[in-house]
Formats: C-alpha cells, structure tokens, sequence
C-alpha cells in the first residue's frame, strides 16, 4: 500500500506541470476536428469514444502531449495532432473542460459491487477506492492532472482498465505507471462492474 501511495504521490507532481493559459473560444474552433469522434461539445456519442467534456485541463493536455509525442498509441488519432503547438493544445482543452459533461446509466445489477469497489477498494488486495484520485462524485483532481471519470462511457473505460492490466497501455508516461499498478487488482467483473458504475456516477 505504501508503494501505491509512494507512486500517487510521483505521479502528482509528474501531472500537475504548469501550462499556458489556454482561450476556451479559441479552442472550439481548433476542437472541430474532435467533434468527429468526440462529439462537437465533447460528449460522444459512440461508446468506444471517450467523453472530454468537463474533463481537466491538465489531463487533456497531457493525453494530447503523449499522443503527439509518441509516449501513448491511439490509432484513430494517427497524425491529427501533429500540426498542432502547446497553445493549441491549451486552447482546445480550455474548451472542452468548459463543457458540461452529460451522464449515463449504470446497470442496476452491477451497481453494489460497481459502487464497493469505487468507494471502498479491497484491503485484502491492496486496491485502493476510485476516490482517492477521481473524488467521490468522480469528478478527478483537475489541478493534480487525474481525470473526471463521472458520466464516462462503461464500454471506454473498461477498455482502459483492461488495456492498464494486461499492459496494452503501457507507452505513456506518469499515470500509465499508477494505473497499471491498480489495474493488476481488478477481474474482469470487477472492471465490468466499476466501469458500469462509472457510467452512471453523478
């Protein structure tokens, strides 16, 4: 436990970097090619897409970063931010953490382990609660660069978690470490269960 405290406690300084200041008017003209997959305010509607909408400014950046940079693979965006400058990156996420995220539902049967496991962890693991780093209405920690999972699409993250656990999603830098370390402790109930709940969270 304390190696996961010890390696949140990295990764909060590893996310938390400083950023210029980003035009959220300017980033929804620079956004429009995100609308695509994103949706044009940020809330897709394609379940393998994430929403970004409401969605840390930090976080976005970061993502974006990694995606330009090489240090995260994600086929669909293969080129599309490479024309793009910090500013840019600024701008656009300005705009979509400006947005209200909209929110699912999650499956009633899933609900009471989705919400243990969420809120609670498992001592006899040593998997910490959701809410240490996501809050416990899910809203992340936008300062510290750990992302707003609320209303997030449950078919996206259980694709994350699995990705995380089985190191398919292992190139970026910082959270990836964190992530994979908590992913290690979920089954695939587990992940089915959480993300569900996720889904739903407001």
């Amino acid at each position: 436990m304390n190696k996961v405290l010890a390696t949140l406690l990295l990764g909060l300084g590893l996310t938390g970097a400083a950023h210029a200041a980003g035009d959220a008017t300017a980033g929804q003209a620079k956004a429009a090619v995100c609308g695509a997959c994103h949706g044009v305010d940020g809330n897709s509607a394609a379940p393998n897409f994430p929403k970004l909408a409401g969605q840390g400014e930090n976080y976005l950046i970061k993502q974006m970063k990694d995606v330009k940079e090489g240090r995260r693979t994600i086929v669909e965006m293969t080129g599309l931010l490479d024309n793009l400058n910090e500013q840019d990156f600024a701008d656009i996420a300005a705009y979509f953490a400006s947005q209200a995220g909209s929110i699912g539902a999650a499956d009633p049967a899933l609900v009471e382990r989705g919400e243990a496991i969420f809120r609670g962890g498992n001592l006899e693991t040593g998997l910490p609660a959701c809410t240490g780093c996501h809050a416990p209405n899910g809203v992340g920690n936008a300062p510290a660069g750990f992302p707003k999972l609320n209303g997030q699409h449950a078919q996206y993250t259980a694709k994350q978690l699995t990705d995380f656990r089985e190191g398919d999603r292992n190139n970026d830098a910082g959270d990836a470490g964190i992530m994979r370390t908590i992913a290690a402790k979920l089954s695939n109930k587990d992940i089915a269960a959480v993300s569900s709940y996720i889904q739903g969270l407001h």
